[in-house]
């Protein structure tokens, strides 16, 4: 099957499908400079599978691409951050004690 990452921002997500199957969302804010993460669920369907990681990376990947901040809300992607250093530096520095990072 094949796994994909999409922007949809009439949304206000990133969407990752598997097989053509949405499988799950990544939900953001929006703001001039700033990307935040709200909220990440992946069906339970698709779940073990490491989708969750996928779509996180390939949305921070978009953000770092677009050059803005991002704001991790979403426990996930907050978590998720903390397991990948690299990408610590697109939260901005001020802000990093905030989100525990």
């Amino acid at each position: 099957m094949t796994v994909g990452v999409t922007d949809n921002p009439e949304r206000s997500r990133f969407e990752i499908s598997d097989g053509g199957e949405l499988a799950g969302f990544a939900e953001y804010h929006r703001s001039e400079g700033e990307l935040a993460f709200i909220h990440t669920e992946i069906d339970p369907r698709f779940g073990g599978r490491g989708l969750g990681g996928q779509l996180a990376r390939a949305a921070l990947d978009a953000a770092r691409a677009e050059g803005v901040a991002v704001l991790p809300y979403c426990p996930f992607i907050r978590g998720w951050l903390g397991k990948h250093p690299e990408y610590v530096d697109l939260v901005p520095a001020e802000r990093r004690q905030r989100f525990g990072l």
